[in-house]
């Protein structure tokens, strides 16, 4: 049987962030039409050019009114205010789809615009993005965390695939804990990369990127198939004399990061331990060691 396509829909975004455009250039592929988009910085007008050509930008109200799926894509903590605006000054149209990027918020987010009849859809790409071209091809295979009405999953699920991506349903009150979890992975990860870098750089090594890039695809490749059991280094290990050096190089040349290698560190330490990987009767010197951060 020949599954039936959903219709297209003319497509509005508002907030021409890094991620509206690529979702709004991504549904454009799949045969939707995108009429209008909102964005007051410079940056947005470009990114806005790029991905999505001779699409005028307008206020937001006017991005609503042209448009049959809206793509509310503005900075988490913005989001709350937007939608009652928009409820409240009577832009949001009964039967219009309002679909939020969010991370942080399922569908609730929404209730203001629900209550003027639109059709609420947090569908969250669970991926890093630049604002341009490239992003459109990396949502190939991307999961999305969705949150929707049972009503409404059928929709969402469309929307996803036509986007490339893949759907991942969490529940509303999971929605929290699910960002903190992709922030930590993703976010903390760009920043342990940049110190480790900033050191490399430090002790003479001149292409850092080529030096890192094997060895953390690597690990980020052991970790992804087998968890814990990917633990490597001397706080695996139990190597009290080793982690004290580093923190006393690091004290030394690099003070602003001797807290997060401390915090990493002990978090390693407690999942060795708790594998088994890390035998007590080393834990207690490495622990001793990181409590005095290197100052011994």
């Amino acid at each position: 049987m020949v599954e039936e396509k959903p219709a297209r829909l003319t497509v509005g975004v508002v907030g021409a962030g890094r991620v509206g455009p690529v979702l709004a250039a991504a549904l454009k592929l799949a045969g939707h039409h995108p009429v209008a988009a909102s964005g007051v910085s410079e940056a947005s007008r470009r990114r806005a050019e790029a991905l999505l050509p001779g699409v005028p930008l307008v206020e937001p109200a006017e991005v609503l009114a042209r448009a049959d799926l809206v793509l509310l894509t503005v900075p988490d903590d913005a989001l709350p205010a937007l939608v009652r605006g928009l409820a409240e000054t009577g832009a949001v149209r009964p039967g219009q789809l309002l679909v939020h990027a969010s991370g942080r918020y399922g569908t609730s987010v929404l209730e203001p615009a629900l209550r003027a009849g639109a059709l609420p859809l947090a569908l969250h790409p669970a991926m890093t993005f630049t604002g341009t071209p490239v992003d459109v091809q990396r949502l190939a295979g991307c999961c999305f965390g969705v949150t929707a009405p049972g009503e409404l999953r059928t929709a969402a699920l469309a929307l996803v695939i036509e986007m490339g991506g893949e759907p991942e349903w969490i529940e509303e009150s999971a929605r929290p804990l699910y960002h903190a979890a992709l922030a930590i992975g993703a976010n903390h990860l760009v920043t342990l990369v940049a110190q480790a870098m900033d050191l490399l750089r430090q002790a003479g090594v001149q292409e850092p990127g080529r030096m890192l890039g094997p060895l953390l695809g690597a690990a980020l490749d052991n970790a992804l198939r087998s968890g814990d059991a990917a633990l490597t280094g001397p706080v695996a290990r139990g190597d009290a004399g080793t982690v004290t050096a580093h923190l006393t190089e690091l004290r030394t040349h690099a003070p602003e990061t001797v807290a997060s290698y401390v915090a990493m560190a002990r978090a390693t330490a407690d999942r060795a331990l708790a594998n088994g990987m890390l035998k007590a009767e080393y834990a207690e010197a490495l622990l001793g060691a990181l409590a005095d951060g290197g100052t011994r």
